[in-house]
């Protein structure tokens, strides 16, 4: 039997082999059904494109006698009630399988008209949406004597009337209040439900409580459940939740009290984190498999990058803005567009990108009915849904190639706008246009209601400085005017909002910095945007700007977040110095110095550039070449060097490091003992005096030499002899613990390579035996117990909490010497511990992951509350404030705080305390 019926259709089909064969089979199964495809254009026309796209349906024309008369009638819906055979009942139609046949004869005419164009994606989506709710009601009316006075939700794609072709249908089911508090076991769902599963996968897992809650819940239990324990997704969800089967009354009020926990509650920073935190998580799923560009749904510049967007400014702007509230996606992002939220040309390509992914999910998935959102890896299976997409082979490209082309476009277009609009949702939300009060278009609720769905706690005083940053008609004051809206997105989402327009604010009130500032909005956004972050993080940064605003300067060229090396310290530092004329000209000189360095190093901190490695050895530079240029002004009369010790010694300064330090000089000959003593002391003093200033407020930093030979009580340089005599006598064990982080910083080489190789000797040539283990572990538990202050919490302190910086330290610390590994700093002890066999992989992993989160967060705390800290605080701002900065929330963070310190602290009971807390 041939084709010839449909021999031209066949031809200019995606996959004309295969439409072939279908087409005989269709002729060999069903009697007379070559003479109707002859006569009848459209039968042919709507055979071939099924037959090419979908395997599956082509089965079921072949099967299904029916399937003929359907695709005769692409304009009439299939009868789901005759053609279940309803009037059967229940059994009948479960056993005979009739609600599965049902759908599959109306999804055959669905993706007909699909495929042949008669339907745009809308209309697709709802024709499937339609049927889904269309089965389900007939499932509801057929089990109705033990389902009365349920009611169904569509959730999800049904709820927005968007459905695919092989989504799930997600549902929840409500029974009424009213009556006793066993009102929920009045009905029945499971016969609902196994009549419905015969047709379509039913997923009730967004129902409260989950897979672990119950199947019904009554009306006032979702109420409650809205009120006390739903989370943010909860709520995100509910924006498309629909009324489609079941109690014709119960279903609209239910939908009525959902949307009035939606739009009703509160909408805040932690809210915005949260659904910001969650599409997250999905992207990284993605991402480790290895699908970034490959998934339509949620790979970057993928279906869930348009659809988070428009429910987040659904959710932002819809409490004061009811037109915003559709379940539709294509509807909302209309609305949003017509509101002016988003961009007429961002919101046409985002419409267009949406058709395409969902066009290319929609073929992928009528293939075989299977949930399928990834384009095939494989050149053939590609080139055929090319095909089915519509591409054919030109001289300018393949098939695949135009596709690949569009889907890159597409994704890349998606990522773009998704990124200006789910990360900074506040665009263009205080005015479409340039005027004098960016708020004015606002009540003073909707602004205040806004204002603090994105972190900004104080509405007035953030009204007050708007008015204040767009006043006037200068040249900056217009370009403040023109781009406060997206400079409040960006302020939107630091850690404090309030603190950083309060910074912003101060830069553009004075006018050595105002210039500068409007230099950076207007030569370079990406550098506004991180000024606003900087600015939002901790007081330091506005303050340290406004004193030094030609770091502006350099911000709005794109060099201030460039690194640095310690060479270019060094020149820096000494071209700071090199016109400045005594003591306090140079104090002054090395104070602007440093703090502008500093300020660069904790930008590239609190912006991501460097990690917590790396901000410790940028600071540990810094440091050295500060301690370096400073040595030169006070102009040693002898031999003299300064040693690092502690944290400068490891490179793992941290921002709220004291500089250890010890001074070694040496006498080669021509002074007397006490005078060269005493020059020495003046060096050592002088040089103290000069980077701690005069005051506390002036000063570089805190130096500390209590590390050296009789702590306090003794002079502050000791000659290289004197060292040797002290090492080989009487230093402690503590002492010889603590040059395991000395190392010489500057002054003179040779003097210093001296004083390496006595500290060597002390250190490794000795044996290291149970008595000094016990020494240590006897200090290390006196330290925990006396050390924590009494106003911090011990079970959240970053540097004496249990697993925290110190007992790692100490760990490490005990590991080299018992083992005889050499290495600086904690990092690279544990590193070289593993490298030599003295410490487990494992045992690595858990001490390193836990030492660099408590820095980070030891770090990222000091730049956030200005002030030395080691404890996390237990509520309030400064939590808030700190767990934004690092990208999770104050519960989130505490506990990570007990996951990593807990881990660590096992390891150190077993490796420092021999497996018994504190025993020595």
């Amino acid at each position: 039997m041939g084709t010839e019926a449909a021999a031209e259709e066949i031809e200019r089909s995606a996959d004309p082999p295969g439409s072939a064969l279908v087409v005989e089979r269709v002729m060999a199964a069903h009697t007379g059904s070559e003479d109707r495809l002859r006569a009848d254009a459209g039968l042919r026309a709507g055979l071939v494109a099924v037959s090419a796209a979908s395997p599956w349906l082509a089965r079921v024309c072949v099967t299904d006698a029916a399937a003929l008369e359907v695709l005769a009638d692409l304009n009439q819906p299939v009868d789901l009630r005759s053609r279940t055979a309803a009037a059967a009942g229940v059994k009948a139609v479960a056993a005979s399988g009739g609600l599965a046949r049902a759908k599959r004869l109306e999804m055959l005419r669905i993706a007909a008209r699909d495929l042949l164009t008669y339907d745009g994606l809308e209309a697709v989506g709802a024709n499937l949406s339609t049927l889904a709710s269309g089965l389900l009601q007939l499932a509801w009316d057929l089990t109705k004597g033990s389902s009365a006075g349920m009611a169904v939700i569509g959730m999800g794609k049904l709820g927005g009337h968007e459905l695919n072709y092989s989504s799930d249908v997600d549902v929840m089911l409500v029974v009424p209040t009213d009556g006793a508090p066993n009102a929920s076991e009045a009905a029945d769902a499971r016969p609902f439900l196994d009549l419905a599963r015969t047709a379509w996968k039913i997923d009730l897992g967004l129902r409260p409580e989950g897979r672990s809650g119950p199947l019904l819940r009554t009306l006032g239990s979702y109420r409650a459940y809205w009120d006390r324990w739903a989370k943010t997704w909860e709520f995100q969800a509910l924006l498309k939740a629909r009324a489609i089967a079941g109690d014709a009354d119960l279903g609209p009020r239910f939908e009525e009290q959902a949307a009035q926990r939606v739009w009703g509650r509160p909408f805040g920073a932690d809210e915005l984190s949260e659904v910001r935190r969650m599409k997250a998580r999905a992207e990284q799923t993605v991402s480790r498999r290895g699908l970034d560009d490959r998934e339509l749904k949620r790979g970057k510049g993928g279906i869930r990058d348009i659809e988070f967007a428009v429910q987040l400014l659904q959710l932002v702007h819809g409490r004061a803005d009811p037109d915003l509230r559709s379940p539709s996606t294509l509807v909302a992002l209309h609305s949003l567009t017509e509101g002016g939220y988003v961009a007429t040309d961002d919101s046409a390509s985002l419409e267009d990108a949406y058709r395409f992914l969902r066009n290319v999910e929609h073929r992928l998935q009528l293939a075989e009915d299977q949930q399928v959102h990834t384009v095939p890896a494989g050149k053939e299976a590609r080139s055929l849904l090319a095909r089915v997409l519509g591409y054919r082979d030109r001289a300018t490209g393949s098939a695949v190639a135009q596709f690949d082309a569009d889907l890159r476009f597409h994704q890349a277009t998606v990522r773009a706008i998704h990124e200006r609009l789910f990360f900074r949702p506040l665009l263009e939300a205080f005015t479409s246009a340039p005027t004098a009060d960016p708020t004015a278009s606002l009540s003073q609720a909707a602004a205040a209601a806004r204002l603090q769905a994105f972190g900004f706690a104080d509405a007035e005083r953030t009204h007050q400085a708007v008015l204040e940053l767009t006043k006037g008609f200068t040249r900056s004051s217009q370009l403040m005017q023109r781009t406060l809206p997206v400079l409040l997105d960006w302020l939107s989402v630091s850690p404090d909002p309030d603190l950083g327009l309060l910074g912003l604010r101060t830069l553009a009130a004075e006018s050595h910095s105002r210039d500068q500032l409007t230099a950076v909005c207007r030569e370079s956004p990406e550098a506004a945007r991180q000024l606003c972050q900087m600015l939002g993080t901790g007081p330091r940064f506005g303050r340290d700007l406004h004193r030094h605003p030609d770091l502006l300067n350099a911000m709005a060229t794109n060099q201030f977040l460039s690194a640095r090396t310690r060479p270019e310290l060094d020149v820096r530092a000494e071209r700071s110095l090199t016109w400045r004329q005594g003591d306090s000209a140079v104090e002054t000189g090395l104070r602007l110095f440093g703090r502008a360095e500093s300020l660069r190093i904790a930008s590239r901190d609190v912006l991501d550039f460097a990690d917590v490695d790396e901000t410790g050895a940028a600071l540990s530079d810094l440091a050295e070449a500060i301690v370096n240029n400073a040595l030169k002004q006070v102009a040693p009369q002898l031999p003299f060097a300064v040693i690092g010790m502690g944290r400068l010694g490891g490179r793992e300064l941290a921002f709220a490091s004291d500089l250890d330090l010890l001074f070694v000089y040496d006498n080669p000959g021509g002074l007397g003992e006490a005078e060269a003593a005493a020059l020495a002391e003046h060096t050592a003093t002088s040089f103290v005096r000069l980077l701690s200033g005069q005051t506390p407020a002036t000063g570089l930093y805190q130096i500390d030499t209590a590390l050296r030979p009789e702590g306090r009580h003794g002079p502050q340089a000791r000659s290289l002899d004197a060292y040797a005599v002290y090492y080989s006598r009487w230093a402690q064990v503590w002492e010889r613990q603590a040059l395991l982080r000395g190392r010489v910083i500057a002054g003179d080489e040779e003097l210093g390579e001296r004083f390496a190789s006595v500290a060597r000797r002390y250190l490794w040539d000795r044996p290291f035996g149970s008595e000094e283990i016990r020494e240590i572990r006897r200090t290390k538990a006196r330290i925990e117990r006396e050390r924590v202050p009494a106003s911090d919490d011990p079970k959240f302190h970053l540097k004496l909490g249990a697993g925290s910086l110190s007992d790692i330290e100490w760990t490490a610390q005990l590991l080299q010497l018992e083992h005889r590994v050499q290495a600086t700093g904690t990092i690279a002890a544990l590193d070289a511990l593993k490298a030599a066999g003295a410490l487990d992989a494992s045992d690595a992993k858990v001490l390193t992951s836990a030492y660099r989160f408590c820095e980070k967060a030891r770090n990222r705390l000091s730049l956030v509350r200005d002030i030395p800290s080691d404890s996390l605080p237990s509520t309030g701002p400064t939590l808030t404030a700190l767990a934004r900065s690092l990208g999770t929330t104050p519960p989130e963070l505490r506990d990570e705080y007990r996951r990593q310190t807990r881990r660590a602290r096992r390891v150190v009971d077993r490796l420092f305390y021999g497996g018994v807390t504190g025993r020595v």
